[in-house]
C-alpha cells in the first residue's frame, strides 16, 4: 500500500512548456532576438542537453541557467550578457502558472489520500513563485527543491536527504511520479523506491530505465494507486 508520494512539478502538475515559451520569448525579445519558432526550437534542444548535463553532474546549476543563452546567443551572432538574460528569464519565469488538464483536481484528491511531496531540480526562486501563484503548497508536507538540497535528481544523495526529512518514511510505501525518465524514473530506481512514468506521447522507453508503471497524465494516477 502506497503511503507516500512524491510528485515532480513540471509537466507533471504544471505545464512547464507553456511558460518556458511564454517566458523564454519575452525574454529574449528584450536581449534583442525575434522568438521566432526556429530560434525557439533551438534553444528547446540547448536547454535540454545542459539539463542533462547537470543531472549526470557534468555541469553546475549556475553554468546551465546562464550558459544556454550564451550558446544561444552566440549561434545568433548576439551579443548581449547571459548572466542579465539569466535573471530575466528566471523574473519572467517565476510570475503565473498553467495547470496540465485535471492536474490541481488531481492532487487534491490525492492529498486527501496519501502524504504528498513535491520533488523538483527547478531553480529554487522560480518554483516558489509559481506554487505560490498555483495555491499549490496546502497540498504538500515538503517541498524539496534540488537547489536548497545541494544535489539534483536522480542522484541518490538528493533522495537520501529528502527521506530523512520525511516523519516515519517506509520506501516500500513509496512512489515517484514524474515526466522525466532521466531524472525522476532514474532517481526512483537509484533510491531503491517505485516509480510511475508520465508518458503523454507516448516516447519509447529506454532499455536502461525502465518504471514500475506508466500512464499519459496525473488524473490516471488515482486509479493506479488503488490497486498497488
Amino acid at each position: 500500500m502506497i503511503e507516500f508520494l512524491l510528485l515532480d512539478l513540471d509537466d507533471t502538475i504544471l505545464d512547464f512548456h507553456k511558460a518556458e515559451r511564454i517566458a523564454i520569448s519575452k525574454t529574449i525579445r528584450e536581449f534583442g532576438v525575434e522568438p521566432t519558432e526556429t530560434v525557439l526550437a533551438r534553444y528547446h534542444v540547448i536547454n535540454k542537453w545542459h539539463w542533462e548535463q547537470l543531472e549526470q553532474g557534468k555541469l553546475t546549476r549556475s553554468q546551465v541557467l546562464e550558459d544556454r543563452f550564451g550558446v544561444l546567443f552566440e549561434e545568433l551572432g548576439v551579443k548581449a550578457d547571459k548572466a542579465a538574460c539569466a535573471r530575466a528569464y528566471e523574473k519572467n519565469l517565476s510570475i503565473g502558472h498553467y495547470f496540465l488538464p485535471g492536474a490541481e483536481e488531481s492532487v487534491a484528491r490525492l492529498h486527501e489520500k496519501y502524504r504528498l511531496f513535491l520533488v523538483s531540480n527547478g531553480t529554487a526562486s522560480v518554483q516558489k513563485g509559481r506554487m505560490t501563484s498555483a495555491n499549490l503548497y496546502r497540498f504538500f508536507e515538503t517541498v524539496f527543491v534540488s537547489q536548497e538540497i545541494g544535489y539534483n535528481k536522480p542522484a541518490k544523495e538528493y533522495f537520501d536527504i529528502c527521506f530523512s526529512r520525511i516523519p516515519g518514511f517506509d520506501p516500500e510505501k513509496a512512489i515517484i511520479v514524474g515526466d522525466s525518465l532521466s531524472s525522476d524514473i532514474k532517481g526512483g530506481i537509484n533510491a531503491g523506491i517505485k516509480t510511475c512514468w508520465i508518458n503523454p506521447d507516448h516516447a519509447p522507453r529506454r532499455e536502461d530505465i525502465i518504471p514500475d508503471y506508466e500512464i499519459e497524465a496525473l488524473p490516471q494516477l488515482e486509479a493506479l494507486l488503488e490497486n498497488l
